[in-house]
Parts: structure tokens; sequence; C-alpha cells
């Protein structure tokens, strides 16, 4: 299959020398939207022309983004000033977006593309219209390569399932289960669709799921995308991690701070979007992933990662009392020899019970004991373990009790 543009295939010396001229200019813009120009007040854009330098900057939050957007509504200063747009969008929290008919202006086209949908496709998208973006993203990226699109949202199976065979439905967008119940009741009411391609977002794609489609001859790949961000990373045909798109910087933090963690290890994924329209400097996602290392066999050369493996928000109470991951990376960054911390939360009887698992190559627990209790507010076990023991799994907080 041939590459949607010239950006996938960039060597690395090209991509370095792309972002340093793109990215200066990128945060020059976006202190000029009100939000921005408070938290990157003092930063000079000319320093940041690389994803390492922007580990200096602050992370944005989405509850950020709530109390901002409650401050000053609708948006909450994230938009430069003058700035335009077509769409008001509202996802959970409320947290309002905003949406352009610019062509493919969150960038699905790429993903699409990928799953080999083009002009002689008619894509059944059954991502909602209401509200949410969802269904205005992959209907614009079905625009930009240049399918036809029944737009069909959410729900209605009997009427779904007649209007792919009445148009000639070849493609599906959706999330990764709902085709699933098309199909079935399809095969109910006696019908043979002729959807061949599967582009799936919002929800996990087991492995069974998806030799479920590839036994029915359909090939189903998945994109990762928030409303805020558009597209952020994609799988292709070689299914192999998921490609960071062109339009995103992605960093990998430890959960609760803003610090990248080496390649391969779990944590939160932070993404700065190069889009000048809404430009979110280091927006965390709430998301856990890893990069991967080397390259996809596709010939795509930009970096990838693991794909969804949970949620970084962990907060949990113990004992009536909120931890929360910030905590954990203070009483990590409180000890230099301390390279991980591990809260655990479990039932003795009828009572809240905290272990504290920490890296170090120290011998007694009791040195931590002070530490634990300024940083977590409680009182707990302490386990002293082996460096690099503790599972890589992005959790910092483990609640191990059960609520059955």
């Amino acid at each position: 299959m041939t590459h949607y543009d010239d950006l996938e295939t960039r060597s690395a010396d090209a991509r370095a020398a792309d972002l340093a001229r793109s990215l200066p200019r990128l945060i020059a813009h976006a202190k000029t939207t009100p939000a921005l120009g408070r938290s990157l007040a003092g930063v000079d854009p000319a320093s940041i022309t690389t994803i390492e330098a922007l580990a200096s900057l602050p992370v944005i939050r989405k509850a950020d983004l709530v109390a901002a957007q409650k401050t000053h509504p609708p948006l909450g200063g994230f938009l430069p000033e003058g700035g335009a747009f077509e769409h008001i969008f509202q996802s959970p929290g409320p947290i309002y977006e905003i949406g352009r008919t610019t062509p493919d202006w969150w960038r699905m086209g790429r993903f699409l593309h990928a799953c080999g949908v083009g002009p002689a496709d008619i894509v059944q998208n059954c991502f909602g219209y209401h509200l949410t973006p969802a269904g205005m993203i992959f209907e614009s990226g079905a625009r930009a390569v240049g399918a036809r699109v029944l737009p069909a949202g959410t729900g209605q199976t009997d009427l779904q399932v007649r209007a792919a065979a009445d148009v000639g439905s070849t493609a599906y967008a959706g999330t990764p289960d709902y085709l699933k119940v098309i199909l079935d009741r399809a095969e109910e009411m006696g019908e043979r669709l002729g959807i061949v391609r599967a582009a799936v977002g919002g929800g996990a794609l087991f492995p069974s799921l998806r030799k479920d489609y590839a036994d029915r001859g359909i090939l189903c790949l998945q994109c990762y995308a928030t409303a805020d961000l558009g597209n952020i990373a994609y799988e292709s045909e070689a299914m192999e991690g998921m490609i960071l798109d062109e339009g995103v910087l992605v960093e990998i933090v430890r959960p609760g701070t803003g610090d990248p963690v080496p390649e391969g290890e779990v944590g939160e994924v932070v993404v700065t979007t190069l889009n000048r329209d809404y430009p979110l400097v280091r927006f965390a996602t709430g998301d856990l992933s890893a990069l991967m290392p080397g390259q996809s066999p596709c010939g795509r050369t930009n970096r990838r990662i693991r794909g969804w493996m949970g949620r970084a928000d962990q907060t949990t109470k113990i004992k009536g009392m909120f931890v929360r991951p910030e905590q954990v990376a203070d009483l990590v960054a409180r000890h230099s020899e301390v390279s991980r911390a591990r809260v655990i939360a479990t039932r003795e009887g009828e009572m809240d019970a905290m272990t504290v698992q920490i890296e170090s190559r120290a011998t007694n627990p009791a040195v931590y004991e002070a530490s634990v209790l300024a940083a977590l507010k409680l009182r707990g076990r302490i386990e002293i373990v082996t460096p690099g023991t503790l599972p890589n799994d992005g959790k910092v907080i483990e609640d191990r009790r059960t609520y059955g």
C-alpha cells in the first residue's frame, strides 16, 4: 500500500529538523492564548526545539480544562485571540472542545488510508454525531481519503443492517464491538453485507474479536484518538503497535508527574498537538501506554506506542483519605536512591490496610517511615524490593480490595 504522504517516511534527521523549526513557532503561538500565556510565562519559545525540551514545561490536565472552562466559559481561554471554529462539542466532565470544517481537521484521514479506505468505499459511520465529536472526526477523515459516508450514528441495529445492505457499505467506522452486533443481526435477517474494512476506536479491540472479523474477511484496525487532540496514534497493516500521528508529539511520563520515563516503561500519555487552532501543550490524556523501540515493518518511520493500557488516574481512598499518584511521585522524589514506589490497598478484617513497596538498595524500611507519612498522610507497612522488580504496568497505586 502507498503511504498517505511523505511525512510518514521521513528520516530521523529530517523529522528532527522539521520539529526544530515548527515547535518554537507553536510555543510562541500557544502563548498568545490567555490560559497558556499564563502557564508558559517566562518560557523562551526559541529554547523549545526538541521533544526532550518539552519536559521543562507544565502539564495540562483535564481537571485544569474543567476548572478553566467554569471560570472562563465556554473554552477556558485555550483558544488564540480571534480564534475561529464552526462546531463546539461536549464530552463527559463536562469538557467543551471545538471543531472545524477545514479539511481533515482531526487528522483521521491518515488512519483510514492505513486501513485501505479510499474513493471506492462507502463508510458506514457508526460513531455518534450528537454533542460528542466522534462522528464528525471520522466523517472528516473519510472525506479526506475520498470515501463516501453513510452517517449511521449509534443504535437501531435493524436499520443499520438494512442501510448497509441497500447502499452497499464496504467499510465500518465505530466502536470495536458494535460491528459484530450488526454482522450477527445481518445473519439473522438473511442479509449478506459487503463490509471488508473496519476502522475502530473508543474501546478495546480484543484479539478474539479481531480474529472473528478476520474470519469473516474483514480487516479491522484501531486508532487512539481523543476529542481534544484528534488522532494520536493508529495501526497499520503490520499490526505491530500504534504509529504516532504526524500532527502530534507524544511523551510517556510517570503518573502524577511530568517526568518522561525510559522507552518501554509504562506511563501516562502526554500529548502536544501541532494544531494552531487549538494549541494544547503537554496535555495529559489520563491514559497509560509505553513507547516501543524501532520502527514499524510497514515502512512508516514515526515512533510507536503499545496502545491503550489502562488509566493513569489511580486516585484511591484508603482509611478515609485519598491517595493520589502525585503523592507517590513526591515520596520517590524525597530519596535519590529510590527508583519507583507502589502503594497497595488491601483489607485486614474490616479495616483498610496500606502497603508501600519501595524499589531501593536500602535494607531498613524504617528509614522511609517519616517520608511515607509526610507524602501520603497515612502510615502503612513498608516493603523494600530490589530495583526493577515492580511490575511495568504504569500503576503506582493498586487497589486489591474486593467490593462484592
